[in-house]
């Protein structure tokens, strides 16, 4: 009986340095196909090249992930994110934070102000895969689906701008979300800062006064 307590002691600790271990696996994957992904591209990337760069072995892989659609897609989800938490972007902080202003001018600075942020880790894996969706089905379905979330998050923010009463007469929502989806695409980003240097706080007051002057009331 003396005994009992430490067997349980140790099969938590083995517990939790397994899920650890685990979650150091999972990321290594990550971290290997974000590089690859990238250059040589998704399709020129075998999931074999993945678990070399990753340094671990491919069934690894597979048990992990499953099939190369859903690394790719599991990336994209975490590199927007920013972290491998299963929290969604509509519940994480910045967008309370944007509810909470009543001025809509301070909401579209502080969303500018997270898209800067999102669009300066997230830049090298879209394009990416933007590139790959001229060309494979798999990067298709998942670029499309992003494409639907960042219209439904839009939408959202749409409609919390036009609770303020500031929008432009004639404007609905389904306009405003189209004018904020143009905005947030990643070309802009990476045309103005990556290709043109423009700086983080330059790109951040170029979104908020094209998107103020296409839909507040002056």
């Amino acid at each position: 009986m003396g005994d009992y307590p430490v067997a349980v002691v140790k099969r938590r600790y083995d517990s939790t340095r397994r899920r650890r271990q685990a979650g150091e696996t999972r990321q290594a994957i990550l971290d290997a196909a974000a590089v690859l992904f990238v250059d040589p591209g998704y399709a020129a990337t075998p999931l074999t090249a993945v678990a070399a760069q990753a340094g671990v072995a491919i069934q690894t892989v597979y048990a992990v992930f499953g099939t190369k659609r859903q690394l790719l897609s599991e990336l994209v989800d975490v590199t927007i994110a920013g972290d491998d938490e299963p929290v969604a972007l509509p519940a994480r902080p910045f967008v309370a934070e944007i509810a909470a202003l009543p001025d809509p001018a301070a909401k579209l600075a502080r969303f500018a102000r997270h898209l800067a942020e999102t669009n300066s880790r997230v830049a090298e894996v879209m394009l990416a895969l933007a590139g790959a969706a001229t060309a494979d089905a798999d990067a298709a379905a998942i670029w499309r689906k992003n494409l639907e979330e960042r219209r439904l998050g839009m939408t959202g923010f749409a409609r919390d701008l036009m609770s303020t009463g500031a929008i432009r007469e004639g404007l609905d929502v389904e306009r405003v979300a189209d004018v904020l989806w143009l905005a947030m695409d990643v070309h802009n980003y990476d045309w103005l800062v990556r290709q043109r240097g423009w700086t983080l706080e330059e790109y951040q007051d170029w979104y908020v006064r094209t998107v103020s002057a296409a839909i507040l009331a002056t």
